[in-house]
C-alpha cells in the first residue's frame, strides 16, 4: 500500500481510530534516531498537519471522548 493510498484509508477512520494511527506512528518513531534538522522538519509537517479550522474541544467535550474511549476499551 502507497503512502497516497494510505492517507485516503486514514481519513475514513473515525477520530478516535485516527488518534489511535497517531500514537502508534509516534511509538514507532521513538526509537528511531533522528538529527536535528529531520527533527525540525518533521515538526514543522507536524503541525501543518494538526492545524484544523474547528476550535479546540471544551474540558467537557474532552471528558466524554475519554470516557467513551474507556467505556469501548475496557468492555471487550
Amino acid at each position: 500500500m502507497g503512502l497516497q493510498q494510505l492517507k485516503a484509508e486514514a481519513v475514513k477512520l473515525s477520530p478516535e481510530e485516527r488518534l489511535e494511527l497517531i500514537s502508534a506512528i509516534v511509538e514507532s518513531l521513538q526509537n528511531a534516531p533522528v538529527s536535528q534538522g529531520d527533527r525540525f522538519t518533521a515538526i514543522k509537517r507536524m503541525r501543518g498537519l494538526l492545524t484544523t479550522d474547528r476550535p479546540a474541544p471544551t474540558d467537557e467535550e474532552v471528558a466524554v471522548m475519554l470516557e467513551e474511549r474507556r467505556t469501548k476499551k475496557y468492555s471487550k
